[in-house]
């Protein structure tokens, strides 16, 4: 059984939602928001002893972005820290537009996305979220 999950953070044009489907081997991750929710970028994410430290997780991850997208910049570390956290691959699509953006716009929606992960992470911790098994 796949169980999913929405979490969100701001309003109007600013809103972001995060919508996770736990599935038996990974997370299925959607990040939309903006005016125009798009696939801007899509990241796998694969957790892994690190390198360094075999006691810490680190991770391999491919990147697609859309061309002329920006979205990899933040879908890339959100995919990771998740992976990390739930010790499972994580497969992540982002889409976030504002048209004419300014930087402050993007400062708010990067801030949001965050958001949205913290979020899903003291989900995770309060009802012991994990795929199923």
């Amino acid at each position: 059984m796949v169980e999913t999950l929405t979490v969100s953070a701001g309003e109007g044009r600013y809103l972001v939602d995060l919508l996770t489907s736990f599935t038996d081997e990974g997370l299925v991750c959607q990040l939309y928001g903006g005016e125009r929710p798009h696939v801007g970028a899509v990241v796998l994410s694969l957790p892994r002893p690190s390198l360094q430290n075999p006691n810490e997780t680190s991770c391999n991850s491919s990147v697609l972005p859309m061309l002329g997208h920006k979205e990899d910049e933040l879908a890339k570390p959100i995919a990771e820290k998740l992976a990390k956290s739930f010790q499972q691959p994580v497969v992540l699509v982002a889409g976030i537009h504002i048209d004419h953006a300014t930087g402050e716009e993007i400062k708010i929606l990067v801030n949001h996305c965050w958001q949205v992960v913290d979020k899903l992470l003291n989900l995770k911790e309060k009802e012991r979220l994990t795929p199923a098994k």
